[in-house]
């Protein structure tokens, strides 16, 4: 009860959450050495908080940024519960990469991992990559509509014979019905764990997170055994 007390009465500044930055080669997932990492804050790039180096793993030391109070983040309709940091990495014969809208909420600690292209394998002279609002902030349309009964007329095999753990998720990039939207493939680990952290915030109650995380998997797995 007394630290709940005085989580209450932290104002804004008081408040702090944690962030780390792993970067690694986008071929065969190789740590990198010394890139040099610098974080800003969202839509003020020359507003530098930290710079940092990765160590031998490809991973920044853990450091602490100011974050909303924690209860924005437990209380309905608050103002936005986290900070947006912008994080660019360059390294020596990898092309730049800047991830803006890094999410960072209060008393957690926040893991950006980092995929860098080697130049002679690309022309562009940087990747930008925009994080969009978390789900529960963001003012996002409501989900598609689904009949509860699906059309067993395909040809084929429709259900699996048992379910299974796939190894990849294969994403699609926009509408069902369209066609030309990029289709991605996203390790199952991966895809999961993306999921978790844009549907729920970390700061909740751990059997919360337990909760929505079992959900989230048994909706991708009955995707996958129903092949629908």
């Amino acid at each position: 009860m007394e630290e709940n007390i005085l989580k209450s009465t932290q104002n804004e500044d008081d408040t702090t959450g944690q962030l780390q930055i792993n970067v690694t080669a986008d071929i065969g997932l190789i740590p990198i050495q010394n890139a040099s990492v610098t974080i800003s804050f969202t839509g003020e790039p020359d507003s530098t908080v930290e710079t940092l180096n990765t160590d031998s793993s490809g991973q920044t030391d853990v450091i602490n940024l100011k974050t909303p109070p924690l209860q924005y983040s437990l209380t309905p309709n608050s103002p936005m519960p986290y900070s947006e940091y912008t994080v660019s990495v360059t390294a020596p014969g990898y092309e730049p990469v800047i991830v803006s809208g890094v999410e960072v909420l209060p008393d957690v600690t926040a893991v950006q991992n980092i995929a860098m292209t080697p130049t002679e394998m690309t022309q562009d002279n940087e990747e930008i990559i925009a994080i969009p609002d978390h789900t529960l902030y963001g003012d996002y349309p409501p989900k598609i509509p689904e009949d509860e009964i699906k059309p067993m007329d395909e040809s084929g095999e429709i259900v699996l014979s048992r379910v299974v753990i796939p190894e990849y998720i294969i994403v699609h990039d926009g509408v069902p019905a369209d066609s030309t939207a990029a289709n991605y493939y996203v390790r199952y680990r991966d895809y999961i764990k993306n999921v978790v952290s844009s549907e729920i915030y970390a700061t909740w109650p751990e059997n919360a997170i337990y909760a929505n995380t079992l959900a989230i998997m048994s909706f991708t797995l009955n995707r996958v055994y129903t092949e629908w």
